[in-house]
């Protein structure tokens, strides 16, 4: 039996009295790409939180590569340097260059030295196509670049898994297809992904599973294909139908611009 590269097992977790996850449970192997799609407040941005030990669980266990990351003692910092996240705001600092953001915790958390850390910096927005763009700051970036800079921060760590948190949701339209192609790229290249994201046509390309989370708990998972043709949930139904109008599919994932790439 294959051991999964992450196990969530019976997680709960709530804010006072509002009781926010209600026993989730699901695991990723290596090179799994899942994705959680579910109404506002269903809890999806808090279990991702849970996960990287931002906000850990109240009740329940969570194992990356064997090793439970929620018992006590466990060195968090280390765990979240295993763990990439890419937030829904991009999260840069504004008074540093695209190359700073990236090797920033390089330097702080792995303890690299300058040169070394901006090599791979280097490479990890080489990896998001934006190697060019390396001594700009985020004001003289798009929202598209911005995020794509989020992603190579994440991605210069060399994390286990890394973790999306409705990473388009904040574009605009016409910049979501660039981050969507740079996220099909990392699937495509054997990334370890947990995607929280209501774009139909990414999960339908790149997915092994989809999950869907309402108030708390997992209703209804499956393959793109069973959403597709044959979701059994009701309230399943009626959310996909309601994404069909609000978001459409984005089924066409589009390549960055030559104009773009030439800077």
């Amino acid at each position: 039996m294959v051991e999964p590269l992450l196990r969530i097992s019976d997680v709960w977790k709530s804010y006072d009295d509002l009781q926010v996850l209600k026993g989730v449970s699901f695991e990723l192997l290596e090179r799994d790409v899942k994705v959680i799609f579910g109404p506002s407040g269903s809890g999806k941005s808090t279990l991702l939180r849970c996960i990287n030990m931002l906000n850990p669980p109240d009740k329940g266990e969570i194992y990356l590569r064997g090793n439970n990351i929620t018992a006590p003692k466990v060195d968090l910092n280390a765990i979240r340097t295993r763990i990439g996240m890419v937030f829904q705001h991009f999260n840069l600092f504004a008074h540093l260059k695209a190359i700073d953001n990236v090797s920033i915790g390089l330097r702080r958390v792995k303890g690299l030295k300058k040169e070394e850390a901006y090599k791979k910096a280097l490479e990890a927005l080489d990896h998001v196509r934006l190697a060019k763009w390396a001594d700009h700051y985020p004001a003289q970036l798009s929202g598209g670049q911005q995020q794509r800079v989020g992603i190579a921060r994440a991605l210069a760590m060399e994390p286990d898994v890394i973790l999306f948190d409705e990473p388009t949701s904040a574009l605009d339209p016409e910049l979501i297809g660039e981050v969507l192609q740079v996220m099909l790229d990392l699937a495509k290249a054997g990334t370890t992904m947990l995607v929280v994201t209501h774009e139909m046509g990414f999960a339908r390309a790149v997915a092994s599973e989809l999950i869907f989370i309402d108030k708390g708990s997992i209703i209804e998972r499956g393959t793109p294909e069973h959403f597709s043709d044959s979701p059994e949930s009701e309230r399943v139904k009626q959310f996909l139908e309601k994404l069909d109008v609000l978001y459409g599919s984005h089924e066409k994932l589009l390549d960055i611009s030559e104009e773009e790439e030439k800077g």
